[in-house]
């Protein structure tokens, strides 16, 4: 019983102290890595701007319906976005170099606007610490870490992301 509560009593305190650190220290910056355009050509993840505006990296897969289905629901409510906030979705897509080739005539089937990047090594999906797909970060106008989640929720996910967006783009801290 005493073990037990010992370790409860530690991993409280490590939750504490690493939710702690994450809202209270500076914002994480997106880190250098190449990625590749539908076209072939690299794109260092460290250059995605937007004019000051929020940005959403949303990592994604083919083989992923939780991933198409929010994807396809926010593309309903994009353009609206855009206009609100000046928002740019930027979609990830983790298919590996056998999968990478079913990216293209799936988006062509699609009527996303968004851009794509393909992550066939995996390299930015690991320097963002991405377990599962699909999985969101909300980035500031500054390109800093504010927001994530790496759970689909059908039922509000696009509202709370909206929400979120809102937020970010009034420069407010989102919750």
């Amino acid at each position: 019983m005493k073990r037990i509560s010992s370790t409860l009593l530690f991993f409280s305190f490590l939750f504490v102290t690493l939710a702690f650190r994450f809202d209270d220290g500076p914002n994480q910056k997106v880190p250098s890595v190449q990625v590749k355009t539908l076209d072939g050509k690299m794109v260092n993840t460290a250059d995605f701007k937007n004019d000051g505006k929020p940005i959403i990296l949303d990592f994604w897969a083919t083989w992923c319906a939780p991933c198409k289905k929010e994807l396809n629901e926010i593309t309903e409510v994009y353009e609206e976005w855009q206009k609100e906030t000046g928002v740019k979705l930027i979609a990830i897509s983790i298919d590996d170099q056998r999968n990478s080739p079913k990216v293209k005539p799936y988006l062509e089937s699609k009527e996303w606007n968004y851009e794509v990047y393909l992550d066939e090594n995996q390299d930015f999906k690991r320097a963002m610490n991405v377990n599962n797909v699909p999985h969101i970060f909300v980035l500031n106008g500054s390109g800093e870490i504010v927001w994530q989640t790496n759970v689909y929720n059908q039922n509000g996910g696009v509202e709370k992301l909206h929400d979120v967006i809102s937020k970010v783009a009034k420069g407010e801290k989102p919750e």
